[in-house]
C-alpha cells in the first residue's frame, strides 16, 4: 500500500515538471497573442513569446547558464583513495516491450566513471542508492539493474551494496546516511552524480551527516565556441537541455525552503 504523501508528491512533481517547460511559456503567450483583445497585450505577448524562442533556443547562452550552474569536473589523477563510492540513480528506464535488458539513458556516466575509479584501484567499494522512481507502477529497482551491469562489467559482488528503498535526492542521503551507520568502516566517502545535481545532492547529504567528497559525471555544460551555430542559429535541443536545469534550480530550491538541504 502506498502512502498518500507518495502519490501527492508524485502528483504535484509532475505537474512542477510540467509547468516548468519553456515551450508551455512560448505557448501560452501565443495564445494569449491569438485571444487577448486588447491590442497593446496582444503586441507585448507576441513579442514576449519570440523573445522566449530566441533566449531559450540559443546554444551560447544555454552552454553559458549550464557551466554557471554545474560543479567542475576534477581530474581522475587528483581523485583521492576511497573507502566507498555512493552512486545516485536515475539513469536507467523500464520499456514493457523490451523488458529481457536494461536500458539506460543519459547520465550513465554516474556509474561508468565509478567503474573506472574502481578499476584503477581508487574505490573499494561501490554502494548504489535509488528506488524503481514508479510512484503508481511496480518497477525493478534502479540500484538492482545498475547492480546488473557492474557484476557484467566484472566489478565483485562483495564490492557491491545496494539500497533500494530511496525515491529522490532527500531519501537518497538519509537511507544512505542510516546505511552507513549500520556499516561501520567506511571512513572516506566518495559521491557521485550528474554535476548538475550535484549542488543539491551534496547538500542532502551534508544535512543528513554524510561528509563525502564530491565527484561529478553526466555534464550538460561543454568549451565555449563562437561559431555562427552556437551564437546566431536556433537549436530545438536547447529548450529540452533549459528544462533540465530550470527544473534543478527549482528542485535545489524548494528543498532549502523545505530544510532538506
Amino acid at each position: 500500500m502506498i502512502p498518500e504523501s507518495c502519490y501527492m508528491f508524485f502528483i504535484l512533481s509532475k505537474t512542477l515538471h510540467f509547468l516548468l517547460m519553456p515551450i508551455i511559456w512560448v505557448v501560452v503567450l501565443l495564445l494569449l497573442a491569438v485571444f487577448l483583445k486588447s491590442p497593446k497585450w496582444k503586441r507585448n505577448s507576441l513579442l514576449s513569446a519570440l523573445g522566449l524562442l530566441l533566449l531559450f533556443s540559443n546554444p551560447l547562452i544555454s552552454n553559458e547558464a549550464w557551466r554557471a550552474w554545474e560543479i567542475e569536473a576534477k581530474p581522475i589523477s587528483e581523485v583521492d583513495n576511497y573507502d566507498v563510492a555512493v552512486i545516485l540513480t536515475g539513469v536507467t528506464s523500464y520499456r514493457e516491450d523490451v523488458p529481457d535488458r536494461i536500458h539506460t539513458s543519459k547520465g550513465s556516466d554516474r556509474f561508468l566513471h565509478p567503474l573506472q575509479l574502481y578499476r584503477m584501484g581508487k574505490i573499494d567499494k561501490i554502494l548504489i542508492t535509488g528506488g524503481s522512481g514508479y510512484v503508481l507502477a511496480d518497477r525493478i529497482p534502479e540500484a538492482e539493474q545498475i547492480e546488473k551491469i557492474l557484476l557484467m562489467a566484472g566489478v565483485a559482488e562483495e564490492d557491491i551494496l545496494t539500497e533500494s528503498n530511496s525515491r529522490n535526492t532527500r531519501e537518497n542521503a538519509t537511507n544512505t546516511a542510516a546505511f552507513l551507520q549500520k556499516h561501520p568502516g567506511f571512513n572516506k566517502v566518495l559521491l557521485v552524480t550528474s554535476a548538475f545535481h550535484m549542488r543539491r545532492a551534496a547538500a542532502c547529504f551534508e544535512k543528513a551527516g554524510v561528509k563525502a567528497d564530491s565527484f561529478t559525471a553526466d555534464f550538460y555544460g561543454y568549451e565555449r565556441r563562437f561559431t555562427p551555430d552556437e551564437l546566431i542559429i536556433p537549436n530545438a535541443s536547447a529548450f529540452n537541455t533549459w528544462h533540465v536545469l530550470i527544473h534543478e534550480v527549482a528542485g535545489y530550491l524548494i528543498y532549502k525552503l523545505l530544510g532538506y538541504c
